[in-house]
């Protein structure tokens, strides 16, 4: 065995810490579903904050993201745009606020307050169930794959296979210890909802910040600034690039070549730009019915739900780019010690995997893998509770047995979660490339999502038909189109595909959306008005605006479009800087880590005095 009994300790102590809050919380979290879906709606912003921190902070996404900064350097910071991580500032300035007035316990029961119970309006709230249930699965695929592969760099198969009644190939082995902490997973959330999620996930925050805080002071002792310049390719240390990447790794690692081809991202500036264009659409179609959305709605009130979206990158980004800084530098400078064979190939997912294994001291590397692994669960613990909440709240509860017991309902949530769980980990089984299932949910299945959920905001015409059809095409192409242009285009790195089908997924979406609407009757008169009045968005409003102004003559309609575009532009600035700082640090490029200290202060400062100072409910 790789690791020593000290670290497997700490782990089997946090493996036994949250499933006993699992079942200290059961009995509060049975209730009923608000209790269970939202924790009553009584936990403050900041655990709530910590919680989708922490849900954010998972294996899959930070091994991909150690493999992004040792390759890319510090031109690293942008890819993560294909989330894109700024829609948390989007939702911090002003959907957090909108999403939260609505007083519901699912996305999707929220859609019955924007197109009522007409025709159009069932047909978009069943849309919208099975698109949150299309993007769970992906998600716990993607975690599962990425837990996987974590562990069996730490536990080599043939340790335990003398231990168990059967055998398996190499390339199943990850599939085998996804299958096994995903269980663990399913049974802390099953049991405790999402009282229990919160309380573990602040528990393994606590443990994160302690193991990233050591990794980064470890590279900073370990490794000086003119060995980590050595060891890059010139342009490594710079954020910023022209119109192609210009990192030439030969001579040093000749591999990161070959990945750096592989990745499709050599032509940065078109990269970039496309995930702008795409990243600002995704961010103002609001949040996708998953946990991030549910803990909105778990919010005390719509100012704590912005106050929560905007705690959520102060939590994260500082810690985790302080872990995944301090990992990249060592891995980069020591490389000739890692491992990064998996299934006989070289796999750059592995870095962080092999770089604890081969640089966190005893203890730490324990604290580490704890927390990695609750990351993982905090992460898959979150989707699996969102999962039941549209299936039992939307599907059971509003067609099959109106008049379930609370006992009935927390039962049939069980099931749903070992259902989604069962699923998910088949899905799974075929899935090799963290990447490649990253790819097709951030640019593929939200390239559908975009359009509808646009609309729904911003213009009145949009009804429940034209959700519904925008909604559909957008999924079908989402699964049609990126095998079509693989096939269309072999020679196009496989992994970056989705994000060229987006164009196409919103064009073809667009006009299915808008031409429904146009074609088709306005949704109900009374029901827009009572929306916009509860919610009071700024955009194409105009005709219900003033129809609401004529009946309650006091309502004073949203002007606040330029002032959050401009707080938008500055937040961006802020998480940026966020991101950006603790690399620099690390780095230890002492003059750039200045001016984007002073940047993250000035930008904090104009926030402060022109979103916090003037939030309310």
């Amino acid at each position: 065995m790789k690791i020593a009994v000290v670290d497997i300790v700490i782990i089997l102590l946090y493996l036994s810490a949250i499933i006993g809050i699992g079942f200290y919380l059961k009995r509060r979290a049975a209730q009923n579903l608000q209790a269970y879906y939202q924790g009553g709606k009584a936990l403050p912003w900041y655990m709530l904050g910590l919680s989708n921190a922490s849900g954010m902070f998972d294996i899959s996404g930070t091994m991909w993201l150690v493999t992004l900064c040792f390759v890319y350097g510090m031109k690293s910071i942008w890819i993560p745009w294909l989330w894109p991580v700024f829609n948390q500032i989007v939702l911090m300035v002003y959907l957090s606020v909108w999403l939260r007035r609505s007083n519901v316990l699912t996305g999707a029961e929220w859609i019955r307050t924007r197109f009522g119970d007409g025709t159009g309006g069932k047909l978009s709230h069943m849309i919208v169930v099975v698109f949150a249930v299309i993007g769970v699965l992906g998600f716990l695929a993607y975690g599962f794959v990425g837990v996987g592969k974590f562990i069996e760099i730490f536990l080599p198969w043939e340790v335990i296979s003398p231990y168990l009644p059967f055998s398996l190939s190499a390339e199943y082995v990850p599939h085998f210890y996804g299958i096994v902490f995903t269980s663990i997973a399913t049974l802390y959330v099953m049991l405790g909802g999402m009282m229990s999620i919160v309380w573990a996930d602040v528990l393994q925050f606590s443990i994160m910040t302690v193991a990233a805080l050591a990794i980064g002071i470890i590279a900073m002792v370990q490794v000086s600034p003119e060995a980590l310049q050595a060891a890059t390719p010139e342009g490594w240390s710079n954020p910023f690039f022209g119109w192609t990447l210009d990192l030439d790794w030969t001579g040093i690692i000749d591999e990161v070549n070959d990945k750096i081809l592989s990745d499709g991202y050599s032509l940065f500036s078109i990269f970039v730009m496309m995930m702008l264009f795409k990243g600002i659409l995704v961010s103002a179609a609001g949040p996708a019915p998953n946990y991030d959305m549910q803990k909105i709605l778990a919010t005390r009130s719509p100012r704590e739900g912005a106050l929560m979206s905007g705690f959520v990158s102060v939590a994260l980004m500082p810690i985790r780019y302080f872990m995944i800084a301090g990992f990249t530098v060592l891995a980069v400078v020591y490389y000739d010690r890692l491992d990064l064979v998996s299934g006989g190939q070289l796999d750059f997912e592995n870095i962080l995997p092999s770089a604890i294994l081969e640089f966190a001291p005893v203890g730490i590397m324990g604290l580490l893998l704890a927390g990695l692994i609750a990351a993982f669960m905090s992460t898959f613990a979150s989707t699996v509770n969102a999962a039941p909440a549209y299936l039992v709240n939307d599907i059971y509860l509003r067609y099959l047995n109106p008049d379930a017991s609370n006992k009935t309902l927390i039962r049939a949530s069980y099931l749903c979660s070992v259902a989604v769980v069962v699923i998910s980990t088949f899905i799974g089984l075929y899935v090799q490339s963290i990447n490649s299932v990253l790819q097709w949910l951030v640019s593929g299945l939200w390239g559908g999502y975009v359009v509808s959920n646009v609309l729904k905001w911003y213009w009145w015409r949009l009804n429940g038909l034209g959700y519904f059809w925008g909604m559909l095409a957008g999924i079908v192409c989402a699964l049609l189109l990126p095998p079509l242009y693989r096939h269309l285009f072999p020679a196009m790195a496989s992994d970056i595909v989705p994000l060229y089908v987006f164009p196409a997924i919103l064009l073809l979406s667009a006009l299915a959306c808008i031409g429904t609407s146009l074609l088709t009757p306005p949704d109900d008169r009374q029901l827009l008005k009572s929306f916009y009045r509860q919610v009071n968005p700024w955009g194409f409003w105009g005709p219900i605006r003033r129809e609401v102004q004529a009946d309650h003559p006091d309502f004073t309609a949203n002007q606040n479009f330029r002032r959050d575009m401009f707080n938008i532009l500055v937040g961006i600035v802020t998480q940026t800087s966020l991101v950006a700082l603790p690399i620099f640090i690390v780095i230890q490029e002492w003059q750039s880590g200045l001016t984007c200290l002073l940047v993250l202060v000035i930008s904090a400062l104009v926030l402060k005095k022109s979103w916090y100072d003037r939030l309310s409910d």
